[in-house]
């Protein structure tokens, strides 16, 4: 199966007044046709360039995008904003035209396309609808909530009948309830026109809810990728088990509740996230487990969790609580501060 976006060997180098800024190095990803792809990473790690290289505003330094087997590096600009117009794109910041109405902000991307104005007012209001804003076409971005100007946004995004919606931090302004909201229109859009979605975020909570891959980019190179839930039960990267294990896991408050016993963390998949694993391994073993740190998420219908815990002092209580470990197939791996 061909992915309809290919990311070849992308390079992006900034010049500055002092000196040279490398914000991506060998971006390599395959984003297939209906799939809502996340891509994650810290403040500053270069997701947002990628973003804006997929779709040919900001020209990579080397490397290629391959959309639907065409090779953007080599179109004329005329054919790159004929291909933008398959390459719908939602910010943070939303960029509505606060001279215009709602109506008339969902009508633009119409107009740019060539559309007659009766069919542009008649999709830019089936649109409006979709989206749940039916009620406000004839309200201006300042007479709207945070949501609203969203919820606008995507359905201009999505006017010219994209088969790739790019989302760079769509949700970042929002507060949580709304976020839900968005994030579930998103989710419709994909399930009900088809649309590819690429979701730009620093919040694992964004990929945990709508993503079905994820790739983790941390100091502008891919530091992991694969499907979300292996990628949360087995993180490889250190980033990722930052990321998975809530960003705080590497503090020393953390780690100073403990002594100097080995830590080790344990992950949960779907079938014994809801096991008492650990209170029994402490049953058997008849030794006490100090325990550190541990996260719950729900993705999809399963869930999964990460526990970060210490193992009581002595080699042989230690091999005691793995040995119990490895015969309920429970994955661990012994970790230290560094690692995390």
């Amino acid at each position: 199966m061909e992915p309809i976006i290919k990311i070849a060997n992308i390079e992006k180098t900034f010049n500055t007044a002092n000196g040279s800024i490398k914000a991506l190095s060998n971006i390599n990803l395959d984003i297939y046709e209906g799939e809502i792809f996340g891509i994650i990473g810290l403040s500053g790690a270069g997701k947002s360039t990628l973003v804006r290289c997929i779709n040919y505003l900001e020209e990579p330094t080397e490397g290629d995008i391959i959309f639907e087997g065409r090779s953007l590096a080599h179109m004329t600009e005329k054919e790159r904003r004929k291909t933008r117009q398959s390459m719908g794109m939602v910010f943070q910041s939303f960029n509505l035209l606060e001279q215009r109405n709602a109506l008339d902000n969902v009508c633009f991307p119409l107009e740019i396309a060539g559309v007659d104005r009766k069919q542009a007012l008649k999709r830019a209001n089936e649109l409006l609808e979709r989206v749940g804003l039916g009620d406000r076409k004839k309200s201006f971005p300042s007479m709207l909530s945070g949501g609203q100007k969203q919820r606008v946004a995507i359905a201009r995004a999505i006017a010219t009948n994209p088969k790739v919606l790019l989302c760079d931090e769509a949700t970042s302004a929002l507060d949580p309830n709304t976020t839900k909201q968005i994030l579930e229109l998103l989710k419709s859009i994909n399930n009900e026109l088809g649309i590819t979605v690429i979701v730009i975020t620093h919040e694992m909570k964004v990929i945990e809810t709508i993503c079905n891959r994820v790739a983790i980019i941390d100091r502008s190179t891919i530091a992991e990728v694969g499907e979300v839930k292996e990628i949360f039960s087995n993180p490889k990267s250190k980033i990722g088990k930052q990321l998975i294990m809530g960003g705080r896991v590497n503090d020393d408050e953390i780690w100073s509740r403990g002594g100097d016993g080995r830590k080790i963390r344990i992950a949960f998949d779907e079938e014994t996230t809801d096991l008492p694993v650990v209170s029994e391994m402490i049953l058997a073993c008849g030794a006490p487990v100090n325990i550190l740190h541990a996260s719950t998420k729900t993705l999809g219908s399963g869930k999964y969790g990460q526990m970060l815990v210490e193992l009581p002092p002595g080699k042989e209580k230690e091999r005691e609580c793995m040995d119990y470990l490895d015969s309920h197939n429970i994955k661990y791996e012994e970790v230290n501060i560094d690692d995390l």
